[in-house]
């Protein structure tokens, strides 16, 4: 008997772990899992939808939107949370694996900019999307994407020689020559 969704399984076959990838790279694996699954269950209610020449940026589309909404209903959950104990909001607690990562410069550099900032290299850099697919995935016009992507570039670059500048040793005083007695 024919599988008449042989299409849907094909497309989850074909991009679900490029999709759980997206989403671990940006929050814990066992929410990144929880991502994935509601990107393809929208996926599975709006499958005609899909455009056939660009599955893989409109999930990121999806993931991208869902993430979004996860962590929405994490920043109303922890204010709720601290209103109920009366406790002023704070910073949520680092996770031990990004520790050990954001060692290198890159990292370092990534952290200093904006969300949409790293949001637009890392669809080009991680996720390997070209500007018409990667603009897909964000939500916005080619032009829109291409212009994000160089204003990106740009400060990503001026964060790199900030912290390069930080890193440099002070030039040393130079020498003098002792009075000679």
């Amino acid at each position: 008997m024919p599988d008449p969704d042989g299409g849907f399984t094909r497309l989850w076959d074909a991009h679900y772990d490029d999709v759980l990838r997206y989403a671990a790279r940006r929050i814990d694996h066992e929410t990144a899992r929880d991502i994935a699954a509601e990107t393809f269950l929208v996926a599975w209610r709006r499958r005609g939808d899909i455009p056939p020449d660009r599955t893989f940026p409109w999930l990121l589309n999806v993931a991208r939107n869902v993430l979004a909404n996860e962590m929405r209903g994490r920043r109303r959950r922890t204010r709720l949370w601290d209103r109920l104990r009366g406790d002023a909001p704070r910073a949520p607690a680092a996770d031990v694996a990004s520790g050990l990562t954001e060692g290198g410069r890159m990292a370092a550099a990534l952290g200093r900019l904006s969300d949409r900032d790293r949001e637009v290299l890392q669809l080009v850099g991680w996720e390997g999307l070209d500007a018409k697919a990667a603009a897909t995935a964000a939500g916005c016009s080619v032009k829109a994407f291409s212009v994000r992507l160089h204003r990106a570039r740009r400060r990503l670059t001026a964060a790199l020689a900030e912290i390069d500048a930080a890193d440099r040793p002070a030039p040393a005083a130079p020498l003098q020559r002792s009075p000679q007695v």
